[in-house]
Order: structure tokens, then C-alpha cells, then sequence
């Protein structure tokens, strides 16, 4: 049902990392921005990163508390986008869910989820000591 799957989710103590990868299925990433969220247990889901399309120059874009931590990064061979994770908080603690927004076709991408069509089904990533 869902076009897109995230993989690289688990349990990682504080201080570490963690790379997760969003794959599409029957659909081409490269055209569209793709945005990273994540939901806490008892919190709305907020946005984390999003990278434009390769057409419009990849800019990024990253939630203040995850700035010089968190890297979004394409690998159009592989029709995938990744989110390496250092530097893991407990406050990192969350459903990581990627999204695609073929509609978000100038400037930068933004957090503002009816910018997105598509959705994965989120992996956990849980850090703990």
C-alpha cells in the first residue's frame, strides 16, 4: 500500500548513530522534495529534514535541535534518501517516517505536512542507555 519504506531504525545509546534510508517502490524519488518527520510517545509529529528535488538544487533543511547532529543526504543511483543520525539524544526518541512532496517544485522545502503526498509506515529509533 504505502510507495515508500524506511529502513535503519533501532535501539542506539546516547552518543551514538544511527543512518536511516527511505525507499520507493514503483516510484522515482528524484523529481520530488522528501521531508523526514518523527513522532515522540505523547507528542505531535514535527518535522525533522527535508531535502528538495535533485532539479531544484537539493537544499536542506533542519529542526533547530537536530542542526549539526542529523546530515539528509540523496543517492539517486539508488533512488533513496538517507538520514545519518549522530550525536543521539533519548529526545531523539521517536517514529521516523519519510514523505515525498511532488508538488514542492520551487525555494525550499518546509515542514508543513500537506506539502506531502506519500508517506512511509515510519521506523522506530529509540536511544537509551
Amino acid at each position: 500500500q504505502s510507495q515508500l519504506v524506511e529502513s535503519g531504525g533501532g535501539l542506539m545509546q546516547p552518543g551514538g548513530s544511527l543512518r536511516l534510508s527511505c525507499a520507493a517502490s514503483g516510484y522515482n524519488l528524484i523529481y520530488d522534495a522528501i521531508g523526514w518527520f518523527r513522532q515522540a510517545p505523547g507528542k505531535e509529529r514535527e518535522g525533522v529534514s527535508c531535502i528538495t528535488s535533485s532539479s531544484s538544487g537539493e537544499s536542506t533543511k533542519y529542526v533547530d535541535s537536530v542542526k549539526g547532529r542529523f546530515t539528509i543526504s540523496r543517492d539517486n543511483a539508488k533512488n533513496t534518501v538517507s538520514l545519518q543520525m549522530n550525536s543521539l539524544t533519548r529526545e531523539d526518541t521517536a517514529i521516523y517516517y519519510c514523505a515525498a512532496g511532488p508538488r514542492v517544485l520551487f525555494g525550499r522545502c518546509a515542514f508543513a505536512e500537506n506539502d506531502y503526498d506519500y508517506w512511509g509506515q515510519g521506523t522506530q529509533v529509540t536511544v537509551s542507555s
